[in-house]
């Protein structure tokens, strides 16, 4: 009785709740009153005695149907129980009470809720259903019949599969299976290995064939036997997935397409394997290059955005230098803060070396007597412990790069060797001149044919691990402590290295050194007609009207009174939109734009083409924070235009100025 003891709890209380109104009859004066009183108390009385033969009505019924079930089941030899829509057993046949299934369905079922949810919905609509569920101890066949409005018997079938012998007979050999090139695997629906071919047994190092997927695969997300279970049953179609290796060494993976198929008469599945290492490797590179690639395009924002507020900085620091004379008690400050200010604007170059946005001023360079101007610098940065060899090889040529972006290179290279050799050594710097004939690959890089010039600097230091390899041309990725370095120093060589078409690979291990080789094109020496110098303006120094077009106000700002200042009419515009206005006057005379590139709106090339229209003599300044390369096509169509990298200071933006206006 003790599961029906919520309904006769109710019973009860309707009962107790009469009980308590009836006493109220005698206490109430109006006879209206007391009527109301005694249909309230008959109410609560009729009730609970309707809930007390729906009580009964249904303690009759289910003891019939336990009646009938222990005359029907009572000796089947599959557990059988009934239970209520809940889950709370009613009845267990004898095999059921000797193994005893929990009152708690839930209990038994390794995933119940949408398992049973499933059951007793399909077992409501049909009459019945049945499944093969996943329990925590096997696989078993569940069937449940509807017996009532909240009434279901269950039977538990188990399913899981025969002990295999301790030495199992080998099958049947099958040439045409086994000689198969593809890795083949038939499977039974509980994931055990039934047959192999000499492929899938070499690839997979099979040797015990009672193995199963669990023991070989991983890397789902899910259990694999159940994924294998799932489509041997068609529950879920057939697919092909890429799984990792458990046997063997390093990491390996198969992608492994799976179609039901009969084994031994009984559900299997058919699984064909193909090695997907490679394909996880170059999965892997892929999603390197993206977060470099992404890397990369936020470091350029950030180097613009810094160039821009650097401007400002520098540019006001020049206007108050201008105002001082080295004797003022500020004049020490204003040059601190001019210094810290450049070292600024060297790491932006850096972010920018990186993102591989910097400007360059490539010109042919002979590598002997770059390296050899350089030595002095080398030896001074070395220190005494170290010692630095430079030798070259005959025939070299030259190579187009940026002096000074090739200088910065070497030295970071040279001052990454001498932080790896503490106890001293030496740094050698060679250089080599190869002809490829044919591509060379190397790191998933692929060198085309042709004449190169490689540098190599190498040490005897404490070399890199190899899990180091693939992450030191990474950003911020060092080894040293906090306040040793950024971690930018590599990262800065590959942009530079990459930016000029050059390539740069090292060799290292632990205890025998580091060499890094930098692959560099050889330069075809020709002689280029010289351009046609564009006329000059005769304008003497400080005569001009120049329109100033920046929408950073203070980078416009420090501009105009540095243009003023040198004796310059300047008229300033925050956007292009702006500046096309301006020219609408067409009393006004402009004999220089300076603009920034990248606006809001129209850029600079976009409004400066505009504006030439009308005023083609015209001479252009493109500033820009990015590298002129991002533009260098639309600028190659706009004349008598040259470009200023930001930061600029006050020299170098008047000194451009009178240089274009003569």
């Amino acid at each position: 009785m003790t599961r029906f003891f919520v309904p006769l709890r109710w019973i009860a209380v309707l009962l107790g709740l009469g009980a308590l109104m009836l006493p109220l009859v005698l206490l109430v004066q109006e006879v209206r009153m007391a009527e109301v009183v005694l249909a309230i108390t008959f109410t609560f009385w009729t009730m609970a005695a309707i809930g007390a033969v729906a009580v009964g009505v249904r303690i009759l019924r289910e003891r019939a149907l336990i009646a009938a079930l222990a005359a029907l089941a009572e000796d089947d030899p599959v557990p059988s129980f009934a239970t209520r829509g809940c889950g709370a057993r009613l009845w267990a046949n004898r095999v059921a009470r000797t193994a005893p299934v929990d009152d708690d369905l839930m209990s038994l079922i390794a995933e119940p809720d949408l398992a049973l949810f499933r059951l007793r919905k399909r077992a409501a609509v049909n009459g019945w259903a049945s499944d093969d569920i996943a329990t925590t101890a096997a696989v078993v066949r569940l069937s449940v019949h509807r017996a009532g409005p909240d009434c279901f018997v269950w039977r538990l079938e188990r399913r899981s599969p025969p002990a295999l012998p301790d030495n199992p007979a080998p099958s049947a050999p099958d040439p045409f299976f086994d000689q198969v090139p593809l890795a083949l695997l038939l499977l039974a629906s509980d994931g055990t290995v039934r047959r192999a071919n000499a492929t899938a047994r070499e690839q997979l190092h099979l040797t015990d064939m009672r193995a199963g997927v669990g023991d070989l695969f991983e890397g789902l997300g899910r259990s694999v036997v159940n994924w294998v279970h799932d489509v041997a049953e068609g529950r879920v179609p057939p697919a092909a997935e890429v799984l990792k290796l458990k046997r063997g060494t390093g990491e390996r993976y198969v992608q492994i397409a799976v179609r039901p198929m009969p084994v031994d008469g009984k559900a299997g599945v058919l699984a064909v394997l193909i090695d997907a290492t490679a394909l996880k490797v170059l999965e892997a590179q892929f999603n390197q290059s993206q977060k470099m690639q992404a890397i990369g395009q936020l470091a350029g924002g950030v180097a613009h955005d810094f160039n821009n507020l650097l401007t400002a900085i520098s540019g006001h620091c020049d206007l108050l230098l201008l105002r001082h004379d080295p004797g003022d008690p500020e004049y020490s400050d204003l040059v601190q803060i001019h210094q810290n200010a450049n070292r600024a604007a060297s790491l932006v170059g850096q972010l920018l070396a990186f993102s591989r946005k910097q400007t360059q001023k490539l010109e042919p360079l002979d590598l002997p007597e770059v390296l050899s101007d350089l030595t002095h610098l080398l030896n001074r940065l070395v220190g005494e412990r170290v010692r630095l060899r430079l030798s070259h090889a005959a025939g070299l040529g030259r190579v187009q790069a940026d002096r000074r972006q090739l200088e910065q290179v070497i030295m970071n290279l040279v001052v990454n060797a001498r932080d790896a050799m503490p106890q001293g050594g030496e740094i050698r710097i060679e250089t080599a001149s190869i002809t490829l004939k044919t591509e060379m690959r190397r790191n998933q890089a692929v060198l085309p044919a042709g004449d190169y010039s490689v540098i190599c600097v190498g040490d005897s230091g404490v070399g890199i691990p190899a899990e180091n390899l693939d992450k030191i041309f990474e950003p911020f990725f060092t080894t040293k402590r906090v306040g040793e370095g950024t971690g930018l120093g590599l990262s800065t060589v590959y942009g530079i290295v990459k930016q000029t078409g050059g390539y740069i690979f090292v060799d290292s291990a632990p205890g025998q050194g580091s060499t890094f080789h930098i692959y560099l094109p050889r330069s075809v020496d020709m002689v280029e007609a010289a351009p046609a110098p564009a006329p000059l303006l005769t304008h003497r120094q400080g005569e001009g009207v120049v329109l100033l077009v920046e929408d950073e106000a203070p980078v416009r700002a420090f501009a105009s009174r540095a243009l003023r200042l040198r004796g310059y009419t300047v008229v300033e515009a925050a956007s292009g939109e702006d500046a096309l206005t301006i020219l609408e006057d067409a009393t006004l005379r402009v004999d220089l734009f300076v603009t920034d590139v990248v606006m809001p709106g129209l850029d600079g090339p976009a409004w400066v083409r505009i504006a030439q229209g009308d005023r083609p003599d015209a001479r252009v300044i493109f500033v820009s924070g990015y590298a002129e390369e991002t533009f260098s096509d639309e600028q190659a169509h706009i004349p008598n235009s040259v470009f200023l990298p930001k930061p600029f200071s006050l020299t170098e933006l008047t000194m451009t100025v009178q240089r274009l206006l003569g």
